[in-house]
């Protein structure tokens, strides 16, 4: 049976004449966090050398202690960042690859971070590796043996997604951190999606570096994002722009803090938002509200999947999938395709290529109903005949 959603579709700030089905891209930001957002800026218009000469370090230090008690960290190993996208830049451009060195990621990666350390190791002259991961995918402990296929003497740092944007598929990586830090390599998760999705603990995660975004499931203002990165590892990184922050001796703060939080005049109102957005999910059991939402979301996964004929790529369990799922399509134009269902039925969900085979990649959030499941289907319904390949 599946679990009602509470009235919350009145607390966001979407049109209500859409099926918005796509809060994985960019996320959704509540009524009142966003009117925290804005208190906030008006406090620093009101007073700029105020806020940002005297009280900015101290309010900075509140936001990250609320968000290291939310995702299993101390404040202190936290850094704030706009986005994960920077987040692993941050990181990849502080390793100091060498010729002949491997990073090894998988072919479910996001294409940010992929063109990131494709970049930087053509830079180098290291090499970035796409390691074929097979779908379906029905066993963690296959998807750890496939990825360590590509390990070779060479590979010093090991890039994965925790839920991976093309296939929506959340990866073994507490094992995959595990393995690594036993063959000596770094791990660099790219947790953009996971915050507010699932449950987060940086110490049982094990990564050496985690980055993940605030404004997408935790609901957090857009520009909000998080790194963190090992004590011990944090000399490693430097800083993408160098500002008073690298040579601070700021008593109290870490120099990892100084040196990504103040990179010159900046607006930290998304920053110091990500409280009430923790708060505001708090408020409204979002541990009920992710089960209905995953229930709802099963829904439009199976009736789908009868319409299309295509099998699944994953079981349906919560190890694998949450508020998002890629269900798979017929052969179809997908350009075609997300255009008409926008012009046409006024859906926004994102239609992926993967593997030479086209998905559509279905969120479900808090303001959705069971009537924007029905929008879905009888669009695709529609629309696949029209779109076929």
């Amino acid at each position: 049976m599946r679990l009602p959603l509470p009235a919350l579709a009145d607390q966001f700030l979407l049109r209500p004449d859409m099926a918005f089905l796509n809060h994985g891209s960019y996320g959704a930001c509540p009524q009142p966090v966003f009117a925290t957002y804005q208190r906030w800026q008006r406090e620093l218009e009101a007073q700029p050398v105020e806020f940002l000469g005297r009280r900015i370090s101290g309010l900075l230090a509140e936001a990250r202690a609320s968000l290291g008690a939310y995702v299993g960290a101390s404040g202190d190993d936290l850094a704030f960042v706009p986005n994960a996208t920077h987040g692993i830049n941050l990181v990849a451009r502080s390793l100091a690859l060498a010729p002949g060195d491997e990073v090894l990621g998988t072919d479910h990666e996001y294409g940010a971070v992929e063109r990131t350390w494709r970049h930087l190791c053509g830079l180098s002259g290291a090499r970035y590796i796409a390691q074929p991961i097979a779908l379906p995918m029905t066993d963690a402990e296959a998807v750890v043996d496939q990825l360590w296929a590509g390990v070779t003497p060479r590979t010093r740092v090991i890039v994965v997604s925790h839920i991976s944007s093309p296939t929506a598929l959340t990866f073994p990586v507490a094992a995959i951190c595990r393995r690594a830090r036993e063959a000596g390599i770094l791990s660099v998760i790219d947790g953009a999606h996971a915050p507010g999705q699932i449950d987060l603990d940086m110490a049982a995660l094990g990564a050496d570096f985690y980055t993940g975004n605030c404004h997408k499931w935790l609901c957090a203002p857009k520009g909000a994002g998080f790194l963190y990165a090992r004590p011990e590892l944090q000399p490693l990184l430097r800083p993408l722009v160098v500002s008073w922050g690298y040579e601070s001796l700021s008593p109290g703060v870490s120099p990892f803090v100084d040196y990504f939080e103040w990179i010159g005049t900046a607006d930290p109102a998304a920053y110091l938002s990500v409280p009430a957005a923790i708060a505001f999910q708090a408020a409204n059991s979002w541990p009920a509200v992710r089960a209905a939402c995953r229930e709802l979301l099963a829904e439009a996964r199976d009736r789908v999947r009868a319409l299309s004929g295509e099998p699944e790529i994953c079981p349906d369990s919560a190890d694998w999938w949450v508020q998002m799922a890629a269900l798979p399509l017929p052969p179809c134009n997908p350009a075609a395709l997300k255009a008409r269902l926008w012009d046409e039925h006024l859906v926004e969900a994102p239609i992926v290529m993967w593997g030479g085979r086209q998905f559509i990649r279905v969120s479900v959030q808090a303001y959705n109903s069971p009537s924007d499941i029905d929008r879905l289907v009888a669009a695709l319904e529609a629309l696949l005949p029209e779109c076929a390949a």
